[in-house]
């Protein structure tokens, strides 16, 4: 049987899918079959692609759907019980696919990604994601970090995944939401754990028309309506009553939307003496000091300032709070 099987859906992206599909092809890990998915292309993406001769690669060939289609159809197809994703835009290392593969083999996790350096479309590094790949490569690297902070953003990059079968048939779904993230946060409620190689295995490119840019599933508001719909059906589901740390710019509209269904905001924490002893939205702001020892009630951290969260992180492990089980990271 075929150690893994990588997912590669492909649209109109005859520059770049040469150098992707052969950064799979050219992998320290030979035992390996490429699914390419054309989703009807009208560039010479598949021109490209006939032009590569390696019996590993099968090509597969659609009408025009868009990528969750192309994503599940090259999941269909795929004979491995390990699968893996690639992008057609993007670069894989020599030892991704080995490394995440020992990693997976030898940690109590479903799902693994790795470390990625974000470039653009000319080579260099991407200034204006600096913030979002240190969020990748250092904030996060344990299951239960990731699964304490995945109402933040999972920091795992999608076409980095590799993951057990059973993760991919969950299958990507074409609505509203990122259908990545969709399908982290299904799995993460289901049980599924997260893990990631600590290596920069990957080069992630960044353009104006990269799908992610360009479509409203993809949006903030997107993302926003997904880590909710899932943070209310996992962690809030039977909670009636919460606390809330930050009631500025990113924690004032969590309160509303906390109080909009039903749950009762009992208190708030801040470190704005503006704010502090104050009542918003009804409910009364102490400062931080005040915050008692955990009686069991869940806390919502509802901070977005840079560095933020190792404080408060700190504050309330001494406060005997368990971060992701009564202390839950939002965004």
């Amino acid at each position: 049987m075929t150690a893994v099987s990588i997912v590669l859906p492909v649209f109109n992206a005859a520059r770049t899918v040469h150098r992707a599909a052969c950064s799979i092809l050219d992998q320290s890990l030979q035992d390996l079959e490429l699914i390419v998915v054309d989703d009807g292309s009208t560039d010479d993406s598949l021109d490209v692609l006939s032009s590569i001769r390696d019996e590993r690669l099968k090509l597969i060939t659609c009408s025009h759907r868009g990528v969750v289609a192309a994503a599940n159809t090259g999941t269909q197809h795929a004979t491995a019980p390990i699968i893996a994703r690639m992008d057609a835009d993007d670069y894989s290392h020599r030892t991704r696919l080995q490394r995440q593969l020992d990693w997976l083999n030898t940690h109590d996790c479903d799902v693994v990604g790795c470390h990625v350096r974000i470039l653009d479309q000319s080579g260099h590094a991407a200034t204006t994601l600096a913030r979002y790949e240190r969020w990748i490569n250092i904030e996060t690297a344990t299951p239960d970090q990731i699964a304490a902070l995945r109402f933040v953003e999972l920091p795992i990059v999608n076409p980095t995944i590799m993951a057990r079968r059973e993760y991919f048939e969950l299958g990507f779904h074409n609505d509203e939401f990122p259908e990545d993230y969709d399908l982290m946060l299904r799995a993460a409620e289901q049980g599924m754990r997260f893990g990631k190689v600590t290596e920069t295995l990957f080069n992630w490119y960044d353009s104006s028309s990269r799908i992610t840019r360009n479509d409203a599933r993809y949006s903030t508001e997107a993302f926003m309506n997904c880590r909710r719909h899932y943070f209310h059906s996992g962690p809030l589901h039977d909670v009636d009553v919460v606390d809330l740390w930050g009631v500025g710019q990113t924690g004032k509209p969590w309160l509303r939307w906390l109080q909009s269904k039903t749950i009762d905001v009992r208190r708030a924490f801040d470190v704005s003496p503006k704010k502090i002893g104050q009542a918003i939205h009804g409910v009364p702001v102490l400062a931080p000091d005040d915050l008692p020892d955990c009686d069991g009630t869940m806390i919502v951290v509802a901070v977005g300032a840079g560095g933020s969260r190792e404080l408060i992180t700190e504050h309330l492990l001494k406060r005997g709070y368990v971060i992701g089980q009564d202390a839950w990271f939002v965004a």
